[in-house]
């Protein structure tokens, strides 16, 4: 049976198990062999990451083809200007490629937002 396991990634932590001497990593909080993240959250990042041994899983999960929508929260400092919003609805372009375009908006703060 396939292992999933779900990981509330803290800032500061590296989406991989191999040290970079550094930062904390996945290895430091999850003590099971054979289960690789699904995705990665950059290390400035927190949220919910899904672990698993199941390299089917893993694939559908994150592989662009599956166009699984994913939902982000992010906390910026100042406020989104309006043309910074339509950059990201339209696609933004990264050097390599450019990324698909995302719904984006500004939300009120959530009530169980911490200090950063």
């Amino acid at each position: 049976m396939p292992r999933l396991i779900l990981f509330n990634k803290p800032f500061g932590v590296i989406t991989q198990f191999s040290a970079d001497g550094m930062h904390p990593t996945l290895k430091d909080f999850i003590p099971v062999d054979s289960v690789y993240p699904a995705g990665r959250l950059d290390t400035d990042s927190e949220g919910l990451l899904v672990l698993t041994d199941d390299g089917a899983v893993q694939h559908r999960l994150s592989h662009p083809r599956h166009k699984l929508p994913k939902t982000y929260w992010v906390q910026v400092e100042g406020c989104p200007t309006t043309e910074a919003l339509a950059l990201l609805r339209s696609g933004v372009n990264l050097g390599d490629f450019t990324t698909q375009p995302a719904s984006a908006r500004v939300m009120e703060e959530p009530a169980m937002l911490w200090p950063r």
